[in-house]
């Protein structure tokens, strides 16, 4: 696994945010943007980085109060957390990227193809929804219950404290995060068919988010083909793609990039499906 090739700050909407870059931005192929979900840093998603790093850039950052970008006093949505992504992009000199976001991260990286169309390419929603009632309602009863406690000795609040040791501070970031879990997110249908970008919906069948919501976020992305269904075969490369994983939690599903990397590097790379020879 390699490291990434540049690691900085930059002045971004008023916070010092922490970004690294794994390859060459100036090379002929599209960067891809990873976004972490809630309470992960640029660290988490190191495998994922190394992985996609094979053949395209990759872009990761810290969001606010996560990893090595400190919290201000600043209100948290996923909206402002999509203007910070959009910001860091064109501080990096990127006119275009792909776009893929893991739970929270998902939900910016949705917000992001909706507030900067122009930036995103292609766009990959990880166990991520677009509305609050596509968790399970026990997941927002969760979210509710979390406090600074919580975190107490793992690497979410060993990594604050490195730049804000201060426990008060900690404790309001923690109980911004909840009700930014909780009550953040309200696209409606029509946004969601207006956005340019091809996207890609993956979520496991144990996931937070309920499978009846990833198919209708596939079916406002365009997704479902009746001449495939018709001819038992795909004609092109379709403007959207599902994937559900089999006996997989929303974290599980995290991990799975031995799987999922080659899934979606193909729909990143528009391959086109494969039609075995039936009759």
């Amino acid at each position: 696994m390699t490291g990434p090739t540049r690691t900085a700050r930059l002045p971004i909407n008023g916070l010092s945010l922490h970004y690294e870059v794994h390859g060459d931005l100036g090379s002929a192929r599209t960067p891809l943007l990873l976004i972490p979900g809630a309470f992960m840093g640029t660290g988490s998603m190191a495998a994922w980085a190394s992985a996609f790093a094979d053949t395209r850039p990759v872009i990761v950052f810290d969001q606010q109060g996560h990893g090595r970008t400190p919290d201000t006093a600043r209100a948290m949505s996923c909206a402002q957390f999509a203007d910070d992504a959009a910001a860091l992009l064109r501080a990096l000199g990127v006119d275009r990227a792909d776009v893929m976001g893991y739970s929270l991260g998902g939900g910016v990286a949705l917000q992001l193809a909706l507030r900067h169309p122009d930036l995103v390419g292609k766009l990959v929603s990880l166990s991520a929804t677009f509305r609050r009632d596509g968790w399970y309602p026990v997941v927002g009863e969760a979210i509710a219950g979390l406090s600074a406690a919580t975190f107490a000795g793992t690497p979410v609040a060993l990594a604050f404290a490195e730049h804000t040791p201060d426990p008060a501070a900690f404790e309001a970031f923690v109980a911004k995060m909840a009700v930014l879990n909780r009550d953040d997110q309200e696209i409606s249908d029509e946004q969601m068919r207006s956005i340019a970008a091809p996207t890609m919906v993956v979520i496991g069948d144990a996931d937070g988010v309920r499978p009846e919501h990833a198919v209708e976020m596939f079916r406002l992305r365009g997704g479902g083909d009746e001449q495939a269904a018709a001819t038992g075969m795909l004609a092109g490369v379709p403007v959207a793609r599902l994937v559900v994983l089999p006996a997989m939690s929303h974290i599980g599903l995290f991990g799975e990039t031995a799987v999922l990397v080659p899934m979606i590097t193909a729909f990143l790379d528009d391959t086109p499906p494969p039609a075995p020879g039936l009759f």
